[in-house]
């Protein structure tokens, strides 16, 4: 994707062929910055302080935080712990366990002088295989807003409706629910997209439509409780939100509000749509509600807020009662059968089990012999 029109992934290593850059998403929209990170710890704290942020991104900053790690103790030992320590940066995104599990898989079998080049190696791999996959996933998604076009006569635009931010920003590159998005509006579906401004951490106002902006797509940023408003009116053909797990049964957990615009949109009869990874699929859990762990986050993110003055400075105000306590839930889990359906890399497929493993079969279990 691009910025200021110049091609940019989100992450990338730097001229020194070591250190690490990334996009300083904390300061979006109002300053463009980015940030080298040299050491394990300034990794861990990225992630910890959503400097970078959406599940695929974690998991492809955990890659590297792992080769920063190693060059200062490549032993069993530091491998272990720089794993753990990445592990517990955040909780719910399933992407990061899976990015860390790939990297101990290629490195632990090296020996400690082998490890370093093989992180790198095996870092950028799946950072290229995060950039196919969410190309190929906008690819499939794109068929949807082109039949609900056709639908309206092709007159008009489509009308997508996106909850917190599953684009580029949250990916390596093209994002997950933005990148159908992207692909229609590139072969001129016209595409307006509905922002939800997503509080606390305002992800849409401040990533989604900034990126949207840096692309040319036509959207308007909305009050999260606007969305069942506009349901009702006919002013939405479909949501498209991202995920940061979804298990074996097609339960997804995705940023808080989300639950709230599957219910207004089964509700008011509109598709609703999850675009995912599939290493965001965690064949281990099945019932959602019950088992994704929930990260509750800092209260002054839903207390503060920040804004940039009339003079460009940027601050930071409360906006609650000195006193009052404040619970920030950051993610809610959708019951798969508020899914219309899931779109992956594979293919579009039912929010369900079958569904899943129609497109991932290796995924099905071994049906034992007997005797």
């Amino acid at each position: 994707m691009k910025v200021h029109g110049e091609p940019m992934r989100t992450l990338w290593v730097e001229p020194d062929a070591w250190s690490v850059g990334i996009i300083d998403q904390t300061r979006l929209p109002h300053v463009f910055a980015t940030l080298r990170l040299t050491t394990l710890d300034e990794a861990a704290h990225a992630i910890r302080s959503m400097q970078v942020r959406g599940a695929p991104l974690i998991g492809a900053t955990a890659a590297y935080g792992l080769c920063l790690a190693l060059r200062a103790d490549a032993s069993d030992g530091a491998l272990e712990r720089a794993s753990a320590l990445l592990q517990a940066t955040r909780p719910t995104a399933v992407n990061l366990r899976w990015a860390l599990e790939e990297m101990n898989s290629a490195l632990r079998p090296l020996r400690p002088s082998e490890r370093i080049a093989a992180a790198y190696r095996r870092a950028a791999e799946l950072c290229d295989e995060d950039v196919a996959i969410n190309r190929a996933i906008g690819e499939h998604g794109r068929g949807l807003l082109v039949s609900a076009w056709e639908r309206k006569g092709r007159q008009g635009r489509v009308n997508v409706l996106t909850h917190c931010n599953a684009g580029w920003l949250a990916t390596v590159d093209w994002g997950t629910a933005l990148s159908p998005i992207y692909q229609a509006h590139d072969s001129g579906i016209p595409v307006h997209v509905w922002v939800d401004e997503t509080r606390p951490r305002n992800q849409g106002a401040s990533l989604t439509a900034w990126e949207l902006g840096q692309h040319g797509v036509p959207h308007t940023v909305i009050a999260d409780n606007v969305g069942g408003h506009l349901m009702q009116h006919g002013e939405v053909d479909l949501c498209i939100v991202g995920t940061d797990r979804t298990t074996a049964r097609g339960d997804v957990a995705n940023k808080i509000g989300t639950y709230l615009k599957a219910l207004a949109a089964k509700d008011n009869g509109v598709p609703f749509y999850v675009a995912l990874p599939s290493p965001t699929i965690d064949w281990a859990l099945e019932d959602g509600v019950r088992d994704i762990p929930i990260e509750q986050r800092d209260g002054r993110e839903l207390a503060d807020i920040s804004g940039r003055l009339p003079n460009g400075e940027v601050v930071t105000v409360r906006v609650t009662p000195e006193g009052s306590p404040v619970a920030n839930y950051g993610f809610d889990v959708t019951p798969a059968r508020l899914v219309t359906a899931l779109l992956t890399e594979r293919g579009v497929c039912a929010a369900s089990t079958e569904g899943l493993l129609s497109l991932f079969p290796e995924r099905r279990p071994e049906r034992g012999t007997g005797s």
